[in-house]
């Protein structure tokens, strides 16, 4: 090669082995041994230190013999277990950051009865297979604080963050990858610095490119206004939201919070899919020091976004009792868009034959169809305590993992209210994303009506399920339990009966165009008012009801071919399975089917 001398380690005279180094060459800034190729004799040195050299230029003659044959052996015995100084110092650095080097805010986290956010992390993803992004970053603060304490109190900048796999044994690796994040509230209160925001960028934009979902643990309270390493003015050309903001409808969007999540943590939060929240967190777009700022007054920390709050008004989907609660349904909803598990285990059947009450009018719990017809523990409801009027769930069917959406008769019956609405919308949306199959359970008298609900802008709300269902890709499949009446039947459907893979019905179920009742009265009216007798017309009222309820029977209708089937209740899994049996995979597909998913 050419290059420079940069030592001569022999002299004229000197024995010499075949392999022993006898000078030293700098090449672009590389070191290279130039070596004897035999054993000898030096004889004459032909360069200078310092001197360049061309490729093929000789730069020493060694006269062969005197030595014998014997090669200088270039083997080393290496000490496997030595630590060079440069390795020593990398792996102190990082050791600073565990929460061994930190137990004055491990002992924090104790007092509050909370986990680091090392444990968190460590307890999301499987054992050895979490790497981490940024751990010796420190906080933008040089300026104004010693190097050495900000390496000491600001490890990663106040977020871990890294790829690891979540449920890699039931799934395998390829599906089990995920991006997991956290903010330590241990460092600066969980603060969105300067380089913890720069550190989001460069995870979500991995997640993008890898299409790997995200869990984020929130905790913190927004952004940091001490940092003073960066130049500008507002910040507000941060890349961190747009990019995550960017990822809904593309991966899943994970969610977790613990304690207090204000400000930007908000922020993070209200963009995921799913927000898993602790009885304990509160939740707000504003901490106390921002409201106090903007003249609204001051407030406990505690007062703003309390979890009876945040679950009711639909903010939190799953509330839990602590993060390792809140760990746990995080794998369990990961689960559901990660595959099929090839081992369930069928509730007995022949439940589903007596749920619903003989009583046509006789109120029942909804939920106890979903679990006697779905695998056994598979079903994960979401956004329980709000929407009263609808029921959200993950579950699987065999193995395979699908939505359920249904009508809750002991609220208002069944009938559709804006919240209803948009849960139910929004959750079509999030199945639709992401390939799941949605199963619907009909009982329904309709969309709500009245004055006070239209305050509530029902008329657009309501519609809202008309559009997004009839505008889903994924497999369809409807099964009315009772009530299938009149638009709020329609919108449960995709728009109509024909619209679902199969629209089925139990013994149980009747059809029309408007409630029975209301239909009779509106229908008949004259004729009801042309009887004096309030009772004869009461019995007269009965009697048009009973008829009409002869004409809407679930058999009837499907006499008319209005619906598909009407079946025995144990046997609505076998048409289930049957039914989705073709369905691609969850995620089978790349990009975006949708935009975004709404985040109400």
């Amino acid at each position: 090669m050419q290059g420079t001398i940069v030592t001569v380690d022999v002299s004229p005279g000197q024995v010499v082995r075949a392999g022993q180094q006898v000078m030293l060459i700098e090449s672009m800034k590389m070191h290279h041994a130039i070596e004897s190729h035999e054993s000898g004799t030096v004889a004459e040195i032909l360069v200078d230190v310092g001197q360049t050299v061309m490729a093929g230029e000789a730069v020493a003659r060694v006269t062969p013999g005197g030595t014998g044959s014997v090669e200088v052996s270039t083997e080393q015995t290496v000490d496997l277990d030595r630590v060079r100084p440069d390795l020593a110092e990398v792996l102190s650095r990082h050791a600073i950051g565990l929460d061994e080097a930190r137990p004055d805010a491990v002992q924090r986290r104790r007092s509050v009865r909370r986990r680091t956010a090392r444990e968190n992390v460590a307890d999301l993803v499987d054992d050895g297979s979490f790497v981490e992004y940024g751990p010796v970053v420190i906080a933008a603060q040089r300026r104004r604080r010693a190097l050495d304490d900000l390496i000491a109190r600001t490890p990663a900048d106040g977020m871990i963050g890294g790829i690891g796999t979540v449920n890699a044994e039931r799934f395998g690796t390829a599906a089990a990858q995920v991006v997991a994040v956290s903010y330590d509230y241990t460092v600066l209160a969980g603060t969105q610095g300067t380089q913890n925001h720069r550190k989001k960028d460069r995870l979500f934009e991995v997640a993008e490119q890898m299409q790997l979902p995200v869990v984020f643990f929130t905790e913190g309270g927004g952004g940091r206004p001490g940092d003073t390493d960066q130049t500008g003015v507002s910040g507000l050309d941060c890349l961190a939201f747009m990019y995550f903001a960017e990822l809904s409808g593309l991966v899943p969007l994970v969610g977790i919070n613990a304690g207090y999540c204000f400000a930007g943590n908000a922020a993070i939060l209200g963009c995921c899919d799913v927000v898993i929240a602790t009885e304990d967190s509160n939740i707000g777009m504003g901490g106390p020091a921002m409201i106090e700022g903007g003249g609204l007054g001051v407030f406990e920390p505690t007062e703003i976004g309390p979890i009876e709050v945040q679950r009711s008004n639909g903010v939190v989907d799953v509330v839990v009792a602590d993060e390792a609660e809140a760990v746990r349904v995080a794998k369990q909803y990961l689960s559901y868009f990660q595959g099929s598990l090839p081992t369930w285990e069928a509730p007995d059947q022949r439940r589903l034959r007596h749920v619903i009450p003989e009583d046509r009018k006789r109120s029942y719990d909804v939920r106890e169809v979903i679990d006697a017809m779905f695998d056994v523990d598979s079903v994960l409801e979401l956004r329980r305590d709000f929407g009263l009027g609808m029921v959200t769930a993950l579950a699987r069917i065999e193995g395979r993992p699908v939505g359920v959406l249904a009508n809750n008769p002991h609220h208002l019956a069944g009938a559709i209210d804006s919240p209803g609405a948009d849960k139910a919308a929004r959750f079509l949306q999030l199945c639709d994303a992401f390939g799941l199959p949605v199963v619907t359970l009909v009982d329904t008298p309709g969309m709500m009506v009245g004055p006070e609900v239209e305050q509530t802008a029902l008329v657009r709300h309501c519609t809202r399920l008309f559009v997004t269902g009839a505008n889903v890709t994924v497999p369809m499949v409807t099964i009315v339990l009772r009530k299938s009446y009149g638009l709020g039947a329609q919108a449960m459907m995709g728009g109509s009966t024909k619209a679902p893979l199969a629209c089925l019905a139990w013994p149980t179920g009747e059809f029309g165009g408007m409630g029975l009742e209301g239909a009779v009265r509106l229908g008949y009216r004259k004729e009801l008012e042309a009887i004096s007798d309030p009772d004869e017309r009461e019995r007269t009222f009965q009697q048009m009801v009973d008829r009409m309820y002869e004409h809407g029977k679930a058999l009837n209708a499907a006499s008319h071919f209005e619906i598909d089937d009407v079946i025995d209740p144990a046997d609505s899994r076998r048409w289930l399975s049957t039914l989705l049996a073709t369905a691609p995979p969850p995620r089978a597909h790349r990009g975006k089917k949708r935009p975004n998913i709404d985040t109400w």
